[in-house]
């Protein structure tokens, strides 16, 4: 049995029009043309696929079996193709990002990704970093955006934008610290809040205090930054809010203040990575910056 693409093509424009002039015209062929190719299909199932009755053309039982395999044919087909764009040319993107950014940037990002394309058919993965870098080198992921990037040759990261650390607690904790130096380093560890082990915010936050977690004796492994600020709200204790968090968990949090660092203030980088082998025209730069505009906004707000 040899049935071509172009046959399944022809004889499901025919049973959707059951006439064969209108079939022909809605794929822009002629009828004897769509005619010669359903007469070669049925030649090669070996059963006829279509009755001309005083009614009209209907399909027989081989051509309804038929037309249900074809449609799903020409479905994988559709997928397949799609699978092999580029990503901004309709192709699939298969985009990382870690929790202490997802929430905040995406509202931000998403509708431009859409309108420019980038992000038609966009597929996001939220995991730690760690987990992102290892779908990231095995293929099963396309870009991330992450806030530790790793060193290596086999790896290309562009920055996106400079996240600052602000420290939020109730109001009564943040006033109490508004009369002393407000430094990381001269914070009482007995009093942080922190993310889980193998989040890269809470790590980064016992680095810029020169803590460890045995010194943090309210690590309370929480799985969300959320939770955390919920926590600092009810005057549990003081927790690292990246700046790009703030409006959202200042809003939703009520009880919760932020202040600044003085300067140097704390941060981190944040950046968009993907493979070194992998094509980067056409979709990397575009989505970098979607992504660094989409931030603006959020880090002017404070």
């Amino acid at each position: 049995m040899n049935i071509t693409l172009r046959q399944l093509r022809y004889f499901l424009a025919l049973a959707q029009h059951l006439h064969f002039t209108r079939a022909a015209e809605s794929i822009n062929v002629t009828q004897p043309a769509l005619s010669m190719q359903i007469r070669a299909l049925e030649d090669s199932v070996g059963a006829r696929l279509v009755e001309r009755t005083p009614q009209g053309i209907v399909l027989t039982p081989q051509g309804r079996a038929l037309e249900r395999h074809a449609r799903r044919v020409m479905g994988a087909m559709t997928d397949l193709e799609q699978d092999l764009r580029q990503p901004g040319q309709g192709g699939r993107l298969m985009l990382g990002m870690i929790p202490t950014v997802a929430p905040y940037l995406l509202p931000e990002a998403l509708p431009v990704l859409r309108a420019r394309d980038i992000g038609r058919n966009l597929h996001l993965r939220e995991a730690q970093t760690d987990r992102l870098l290892e779908e990231l080198a095995a293929g099963r992921l396309d870009a991330v955006v992450v806030a530790s990037p790793p060193e290596g040759e086999d790896m290309r990261a562009v920055p996106l934008f400079t996240d600052r650390f602000l420290l939020a607690g109730s109001a009564a904790r943040i006033a109490d610290l508004r009369h002393g130096t407000l430094s990381p380093d001269a914070l009482d560890p007995g009093q942080l809040l922190l993310l889980d082990e193998g989040h890269c915010l809470g790590d980064q936050a016992l680095e810029v205090c020169g803590l460890n977690r045995r010194a943090a004796r309210l690590d309370l492994g929480a799985a969300s930054l959320s939770t955390l600020c919920r926590l600092a709200a009810q005057g549990m204790g003081l927790t690292f809010l990246p700046e790009i968090a703030r409006r959202q968990e200042l809003a939703a949090a009520p009880g919760l203040t932020a202040i600044r660092f003085p300067d140097p203030q704390p941060s981190r980088q944040v950046v968009l990575m993907r493979r070194a082998t992998t094509p980067a025209q056409g979709w990397f730069d575009d989505l970098a910056g979607v992504l660094a505009a989409a931030a603006r906004p959020l880090l002017a707000c404070a």
